[in-house]
């Protein structure tokens, strides 16, 4: 009789793969840990190219007074706290303000168990926006545009993180936490192409290279 051992192997795996929803098949998931589909990133990389490339404007007369924030949303809520409670785990609550709960922050992948330990950071910061195509906005555009709760230009992230990234793009700043470049690439160009903000030609390059690897 043929030696059994190949056979019995084969069975064993199968049946571990019946229990503990092992596959055995190959997997083309990416290793980045973005969920972010191919047709998603081929649709982010041609919003970007509908971008206009220039060159950064100047910094003269701005102000964070002319992005008015954070906006009421009504009994004592504003938009920070609509931030807080979207992006949060077990949020809790003192009338309409966050007290408690847990936020994975983006870009350096820190779980923070405290809303003080946490900020709402701008996508596109606004420094960024102005020298991009806001500077020639009306006030009340560039509040809309600081409270934009529609697109994904808000997000609640580690202090730290927000600290570090100031008013920079992708080019000179990129989160820290790897496998969240691709879902911050393409957010940033989602927030970049509603708003008709220009790219510099380097800014582009950088978020050609993360949707590349996504």
């Amino acid at each position: 009789m043929p030696p059994r051992t190949p056979l019995i192997l084969a069975t064993a795996l199968l049946a571990l793969a019946g229990c503990q929803g092992v596959s055995l098949e190959p997997t083309d998931q990416p290793t980045t840990g973005s969920t972010r589909s191919t047709q998603d990133i081929k649709a982010s990389q041609k919003q970007l190219d509908t971008l206009t490339v220039a060159k950064a404007g100047t910094m003269a007369k701005y102000s964070r007074d002319r992005f008015p924030h954070w906006r009421s949303t009504g009994d004592n809520c504003d938009v920070r706290d609509t931030v807080l409670k979207r992006d949060g785990k077990k949020v809790k609550y003192s009338g309409c303000n966050v007290v408690a709960g847990t936020w994975n922050s983006l870009y350096d992948g820190q779980v923070l168990n405290s809303p003080t330990k946490v900020d709402i950071d701008h996508m596109v910061p606004l420094a960024n926006a102005w020298r991009s195509g806001a500077a020639k906005w009306t006030d009340a555009k560039r509040g809309d545009f600081a409270n934009d709760l529609d697109d994904p230009q808000l997000i609640a992230v580690s202090a730290s993180s927000n600290r570090s990234k100031g008013d920079q793009d992708p080019s000179t700043w990129k989160p820290t936490e790897t496998s969240s470049w691709c879902e911050y690439a393409q957010d940033w160009v989602t927030v970049k192409a509603k708003w008709k903000l220009t790219v510099t030609t380097k800014e582009k390059a950088a978020l050609e290279d993360m949707l590349e690897n996504c």
